[in-house]
C-alpha cells in the first residue's frame, strides 16, 4: 500500500474503529477473528494479509486508500508545516520521529493545529487585519476548509436532496426519473421550479460586477449577461437549491457550529454550491460517465453541460459509501501562487501557508493557457501523484481589465492513475518530478527552483564557490 512505509496499519484501525463507535469485540465479530488478534494488529504487534484488509475495507465501509494512511500522512504534513512556521522560531531539525509519534494522536495533533490556526489568526489581527465585531480564533475560509477535508468533501444529506429535487423535476416534464432527464433540459427545468414552487422571476441583465442578485422582497434572480450558459445554469442551481436545500444545509451548520458569522456564510456558500453541483451532475450518473470515460474532465463537462472547473471539483466529492470514486484532491490557484479552493481525498499535502512549490504543474501550467499539461510528482516523504492541470482564462467587463487566470488542478494517488485517461501517454515508472509542500519544508537538495532554505537544514554558503542551486545546505 502506499504510504505504510510510514504509516503503520495498526494505528489506522484503531482511530477508524473508535470513530464509529465499535469495540474491539464488535469489529473483530464482523471479520471472523478473536477480539485479542484484533487487538494485536491495532498495535502493530501483527501483520495483515491481503484477504483480511478486504475484509477490513468491508467491515469499516472504507477504500483501500484510506486504510494505506492517507489521513495520518495528511495530518502529519499539517504538523510539520505548521510546527515550521519561521515566525515560530523553532528547529525541527531531527524531530521527524516526535512529529509522527504525535500524528499517531489525532486528538492532541488537532489541538496542536487549532492553537497554530488560532495563532495565525491573532497574528492577522494585530497587524490590522481583524473583522468587524472582533477577533477571530480561526481564519474563516481555513475552518470552512477544514470541514470539507474532515468529510472528504461528501455530504450525504446534500446528495438526497439533490436526488430528490432532480426526481421531481424529471415527473413534471414527463421524463422517468432524475437521471433520465436530459442535459438539455436541466437549466429550463430549473428555472421553472424557481417560478412554479418558490414564485421566483429570472431574469438575464447587465449588472456591472454582479454576477448573481437575488431580491428576497421582490422575489427576483437577476443573472449577468456577461455569465457563459453553464455559469448562468449554475447560478440557477445554487438558488434553487438555497430553497429546496435549506433543512439539510441548516442540519449541517448545527453540527459544525461555525466560530464566527463570516465562517458560517462561507460555509453555507460552499454548502450551497455543493448541493447545487450535485443537482446538476447526479452522483451515480456522474461516477458511471466518470468510470466510463476513465475521468475525463473534458467528456464529463460537455456531457453534463457544466464548466470543466465544475466538471473537476464534482470529482472530488465522489466518495459515498459503497459507491467511491477514485479518491481525488482538487486545487485551485492564481498566478500569484495562492492556493484560492481545495479539497482532497487521496492525502494530497495541500500547503496552507505560502505558496505551492515552483516545480508542480499547479504554477507552471499558466505558460500554456487552455491546454491540459500531465505530470508525476513525488515529496520527500513517499508520497507520489499523478497531477492533472488546466489553466483557464476569465472573461472581463470592459476593454483594457487585465483577464482574470486561474489554475485548476486534479489528480489522485499513483496507485490509481492507471485508471486515469491522463496517464496514458506518461511513463509511470519514470523518475517523478520532486515536489515539496513548501520551499520551507522541502528536503530536495538539488532544486534549482528553491526560494528559500528548508529549516531542518544548515546552510552553507561560500564566498569561493558558486553552484547551481540557488541555496546551498547541508542533507542528502
Amino acid at each position: 500500500m502506499s504510504g505504510a512505509s510510514s504509516t503503520r496499519i495498526g494505528r489506522i484501525i484503531r482511530r477508524l474503529r473508535q470513530e464509529r463507535g465499535l469495540s474491539q469485540q464488535a469489529l473483530a465479530t464482523r471479520l471472523g477473528i478473536s477480539a485479542s488478534y484484533l487487538n494485536l494488529i491495532e498495535h502493530d504487534q501483527r501483520g495483515v494479509t491481503a484477504a483480511l484488509l478486504i475484509k477490513f475495507t468491508r467491515a469499516l465501509d472504507v477504500s483501500i486508500e484510506t486504510l494505506s494512511g492517507t489521513e495520518e500522512q495528511k495530518v502529519e504534513a499539517q504538523l510539520r508545516e505548521a510546527l515550521s512556521d519561521p515566525e515560530l522560531g523553532a528547529d525541527m531539525e531531527g524531530a521527524a520521529h516526535e512529529v509522527t509519534t504525535v500524528a499517531a494522536q489525532p486528538n492532541v495533533a488537532r489541538a496542536i493545529l487549532a492553537l497554530h490556526q488560532a495563532y495565525r489568526a491573532a497574528r492577522h489581527d494585530a497587524e490590522g487585519m481583524a473583522l468587524p465585531g472582533g477577533r477571530r480564533l480561526i481564519l474563516p475560509h481555513e475552518e470552512v476548509r477544514r470541514i470539507h477535508d474532515e468529510r472528504m468533501n461528501y455530504f450525504p444529506e446534500l446528495e438526497k436532496v439533490a436526488e430528490s429535487v432532480r426526481d421531481d423535476m424529471a415527473h413534471a416534464l414527463g421524463f422517468a426519473s432524475g437521471p433520465t432527464l436530459p442535459q438539455s433540459e436541466v437549466n429550463h427545468a430549473v428555472a421553472s421550479r424557481l417560478r412554479q414552487q418558490h414564485g421566483v422571476v429570472v431574469q438575464v441583465l447587465p449588472s456591472g460586477d454582479v454576477l448573481r442578485r437575488y431580491d428576497p422582497a421582490l422575489r427576483q434572480l437577476v443573472l449577468s449577461d456577461l455569465l457563459p450558459r453553464e455559469s448562468r445554469g449554475f447560478q440557477l442551481a445554487f438558488q434553487l437549491m438555497q430553497f429546496e436545500a435549506r433543512e439539510a444545509i441548516d442540519k449541517v451548520l448545527r453540527q459544525e457550529v461555525p466560530s464566527t458569522r463570516e465562517a458560517r456564510v462561507f460555509l453555507e456558500i460552499g454548502l450551497t454550491n455543493y448541493a447545487a453541483a450535485a443537482l446538476l451532475m447526479p452522483y451515480l450518473s456522474f461516477l458511471e460517465m466518470a468510470t466510463a470515460c476513465r475521468y475525463d474532465i473534458e467528456v464529463l463537462s460537455l456531457r453534463f453541460g457544466v464548466s470543466y472547473q465544475q466538471a473537476a471539483q464534482r470529482l472530488a466529492s465522489l466518495q459515498r459509501p459503497g459507491a467511491r470514486g477514485i479518491p481525488i484532491f482538487f486545487v485551485r490557484t492564481d498566478p500569484a501562487g495562492n492556493i484560492t479552493k481545495s479539497f482532497s481525498s487521496c492525502g494530497f499535502p495541500v500547503p496552507r501557508q505560502g505558496n505551492p512549490c515552483p516545480q508542480w504543474n499547479a504554477c507552471t501550467a499558466f505558460t500554456t493557457p487552455g491546454a491540459i499539461r500531465t505530470q508525476v510528482v513525488a515529496f520527500t516523504t513517499g508520497q507520489t501523484f499523478l497531477s492533472v492541470a488546466r489553466s483557464q482564462v476569465g472573461a472581463v467587463t470592459q476593454w483594457g481589465e487585465p483577464r482574470p487566470m486561474q489554475n485548476v488542478v486534479v489528480g489522485c494517488d499513483i496507485t490509481r492513475a492507471g485508471e486515469v485517461v491522463y496517464a496514458d501517454r506518461l511513463n509511470l515508472e519514470a523518475k517523478p518530478t520532486p515536489i515539496g509542500i513548501s520551499c520551507h519544508l522541502c528536503d530536495w537538495k538539488d532544486c534549482r527552483s528553491r526560494a528559500f532554505p528548508p529549516v531542518a537544514h544548515r546552510l552553507t554558503p561560500d564566498v569561493n564557490q558558486k553552484i547551481m542551486r540557488p541555496i546551498p545546505f547541508e542533507g542528502p
